[in-house]
């Protein structure tokens, strides 16, 4: 029988000789070389070195471009090949790509769903506010523990693996914090909640990954990244207007348990396996099935740990990744701030909506409404402008990848405006000024934060293309303990300094940060040179002389 086809799978990297950000140039003006060799600033370029993340990739993904295989037994899979996800019909991928921010929407939401609940929790569990708060940040909190297992694990077992155990245990989850008599209880089950709900929060960018090229993945991120806005802001509507209408707390979380027991069902018949290794394996056991021929295998198979070393490995190695990066040690900063005062403003718009301007559960519910709003001006936005300017970058790029600074563009925009926004909402947020002007500052607030996730995100999964789950869910961890951590001192915080001077300090240490993108912008190419588990390697051919570079193409 003839061997299966083969697959050269190549990681979106900049050649270690590319200049990028020179001083003489302009901010987004990044041009690939007619030839091989340019002059790099600063840093002298090093002699390449297999790294652990290349050993990585070679033992889950096999041969890459060039490189031969180990023998004719070894299974891959081509890139035209029907069980190849990139292959899949567009309409299918899409779907996936909706059922996977669908189930992310679905843990966002009951994280802020019992911001519209809390008087009720106050009144029949004799609760303090700080305690009440709790609900939220506990929730939040759990993100830091899941993703430590989730992300490893969908590298060892698969991505729909996890999805299946992490929502099973979920959706019984929210039956306990239905049926919770007192206090202990639903804190409990909310913590173990959040825990399970961040099984979509750790694989489903990872998904993405794995079924798009760079050039629509770009899209499908956007898409995708409304999830996480929909939900926060949607879920204190829901809730806010269920309890003024008189509906029992407890009905809250009996509507989440709905809404997670439709998610399973859609995953368990639906949703499949994304992960290549993980389907060359599967692969390699059906050959041997049908030849009787033992001798096929796939990569993975051939780099079985033992439990100590799986377990290790599921539990470091998203921190190991951190610890040696500082691109990521940078990324994870700023998106662990701009994820906490995501959670903050659902303590913060309650003072100023609620006492300012005399707002009740409901009503404050429907002031979250213009982060939605502009959530999705933002994506369309990234749709029409920026990711056009990316589209034009792969073709004058090819056919090498284009570099990941490219996806820093929308940053370099959404850092101000995002800064800015917090002395427009705070300085407008008077009880003597219109309560419209606060509710805009919000539509600015949200463009900056989708502009800056999906710069980040985009940039972290073509710079750890092979790493993508453990690196994404190693900022995961980061931000959740800043999302758990910012609402417990909002209160204090908006109510001591009053919604002015709070504003503001939020607003000078965005501005502090701002600077990260363009120094990851100017600076990326080198660090991923220097870099354990960023893949790092020279485009198989220049660009044609003819084809127009850089800023020209954008």
């Amino acid at each position: 029988m003839a061997s299966p086809s083969r697959v050269s799978l190549s990681a979106p990297t900049l050649p270690p000789d590319e200049h990028v950000g020179s001083p003489s140039k302009t901010l987004l003006d990044i041009t690939p070389s007619r030839t091989s060799s340019v002059t790099v600033d600063f840093f002298p370029v090093r002699e390449h070195i297999v790294s652990p993340i290349e050993e990585f990739a070679h033992e889950a993904y096999g041969p890459a471009a060039g490189e031969a295989a180990e023998d004719e037994f070894e299974v891959t899979l081509a890139l035209d090949d029907p069980a190849n996800p990139k292959a899949w019909s567009r309409p299918y991928r899409w779907y996936i790509t909706a059922l996977s921010a669908i189930l992310l929407f679905n843990a966002t939401f009951a994280s802020s769903a019992p911001s519209g609940i809390v008087p009720q929790l106050q009144r029949e569990f004799h609760m303090s506010s700080e305690v009440a708060t709790l609900t939220i940040a506990i929730f939040v909190a759990g993100y830091c523990v899941g993703p430590l297992a989730w992300g490893p694990l969908s590298e060892e077992f698969g991505r729909k693996p996890v999805f299946l155990v992490s929502f099973v245990v979920y959706t019984g989850l929210q039956v306990g914090c239905a049926l919770s008599p007192n206090t202990a209880s639903i804190l409990i089950f909310r913590l173990l909640s959040g825990i399970f709900a961040a099984g979509p929060l750790a694989n489903s960018g990872a998904v993405i990954a794995d079924i798009w090229d760079p050039d629509t993945r770009g899209k499908a991120l956007a898409l995708f990244t409304l999830a996480p806005f929909a939900g926060p802001s949607l879920g204190p509507t829901v809730t806010g207007f269920m309890s003024v209408a008189g509906v029992s707390w407890r009905w809250s979380f009996w509507l989440l348990t709905m809404f997670a027991g439709a998610c399973l069902f859609f995953i368990v018949f639906t949703m499949p396996e994304t992960f290549l290794p993980i389907l060359l394996v599967r692969r390699a056991e059906q050959l041997r099935k049908q030849t009787g021929d033992n001798r096929y295998w796939a990569p993975l198979e051939r780099h079985k740990p033992s439990v100590s070393e799986r377990i290790k490995h599921v539990t470091t190695r998203p921190f190991v990744i951190l610890v040696h990066e500082p691109m990521l040690i940078a990324i994870t900063v700023y998106m662990s701030f701009v994820y906490g005062i995501i959670y903050l403003l659902f303590e913060a718009y309650p003072i100023v909506f609620g006492q300012g301007h005399g707002f009740n559960e409901g009503f404050v519910g429907l002031t979250f409404i213009p982060i939605f709003i502009g959530g999705v001006i933002g994506v369309v936005i990234y749709l029409f402008v920026f990711n056009p300017r990316y589209v034009a970058a792969i073709a004058t790029y090819a056919p090498a990848p284009v570099p990941p600074e490219y996806r820093m563009e929308p940053c370099l925009y959404a850092a101000p405006l995002y800064a800015l926004s917090f002395f427009w909402f705070g300085w407008t947020s008077f009880p003597s000024v219109s309560f419209w002007a606060p509710l805009a500052a919000g539509i600015p607030m949200s463009i900056g934060v989708v502009w800056i996730f999906l710069g980040l995100i985009n940039y972290t999964i073509d710079a750890y293309l092979y790493v993508a789950a453990s690196a994404l869910s190693a900022t995961i961890v980061v931000r959740s303990v800043f999302g758990a951590v910012f609402p417990l001192f909002a209160t204090q915080m908006y109510e001591g300094m009053n919604p002015r001077w709070a504003s503001t300090l939020l607003g000078c240490l965005a501005l502090l940060m701002a600077p990260i993108p363009l120094v990851l912008r100017k600076y990326g190419p080198r660090l991923r040179e220097r870099s354990k588990f960023a893949p790092t390697g020279k485009p198989s051919a220049p660009p044609a002389a003819s084809e127009k570079k850089g800023g020209e193409a954008a």
